[in-house]
């Protein structure tokens, strides 16, 4: 039968964390690698798209002026101007829009025919994007209240009964200080790993039965390759919600 057939042969062999180590594209060049030209394609992608909607700019926008508004509007006001208030937002936004943008990119390239692989699943770029962040997040907050007085309002917030502060404040020290950029890196990196190997485990288990299955096993390999595509299209909105969450 068919499925005795498949389990004289080799068998499947799944996916695992070694199909995240790929090669560089040129020995002779062992930095550039595929998620590096990634990068790189993302920063040109960005910069020629914003550059051509904004050369002209016209009252009644034409289509990527309306795509590049839209995106500028998303960031500014459900982010920027909601959460930093009114009088500070315009300073930030630059870095918040060129996060967004950046990340969203590189997390779209995992769905995208013949990339095939989003960036952020290398933990190494949330990582630095988190520490760029965590710098900046703690510079502000020590230039604008002082060392001591940054410290002391991350460690003793206020309406807390004194007994609290001995447990609060290390948990809030910690909470802010060092976990809080593991958080945002991880949960980046988490999310686009294991998106991408659902669908290299859902794809490849499909191409399996298809081509080494029986006549059995080939008729089910529209199910794993149904599941795959249903999981593509979900990654595309959770791609979107980790670039959000991220800036968010």
């Amino acid at each position: 039968t068919a499925w005795v057939r498949v389990e004289e042969s080799e068998g499947f062999t799944p996916p695992d964390a070694g199909a995240f180590d790929l090669p560089p594209l040129f020995d002779s060049v062992e930095w550039l690698t595929k998620p590096v030209l990634q990068v790189i394609l993302s920063v040109v992608i960005i910069s020629v798209f914003l550059l051509l909607a904004t050369r002209r700019i016209n009252v009644v926008p034409g289509r990527l002026q309306f795509a590049t508004e839209g995106v500028y509007g998303f960031i500014r006001n459900t982010i920027a101007r909601d959460i930093i208030g009114s009088d500070e937002f315009r300073k930030f936004l630059p870095l918040l829009l060129s996060l967004f943008t950046f990340i969203y990119v590189n997390n779209v390239f995992g769905v995208i025919p013949f990339i095939q692989f989003p960036t952020m699943s290398h933990i190494a770029y949330p990582v630095v994007l988190a520490l760029m962040v965590w710098v900046v997040f703690n510079y502000i907050g020590i230039r604008r209240k002082g060392f001591v007085g940054y410290f002391k309002g991350v460690m003793f917030p206020p309406g807390v009964p004194a007994w609290v502060y001995i447990l609060l404040a290390p948990i809030e020290l910690v909470s802010t200080i060092i976990v809080r950029p593991l958080t945002l890196a991880v949960r980046l990196f988490a999310n686009m790993f294991a998106g991408h190997m659902l669908i290299l485990v859902f794809m490849l288990g499909a191409e399996y039965m298809l081509i080494e299955g029986g006549a059995a096993l080939k008729a089910l390999s529209v199910v794993p390759f149904a599941l795959g595509i249903g999981i593509t299209f979900f990654e595309l909105l959770i791609q979107f919600l980790q670039a959000y969450v991220f800036v968010l």
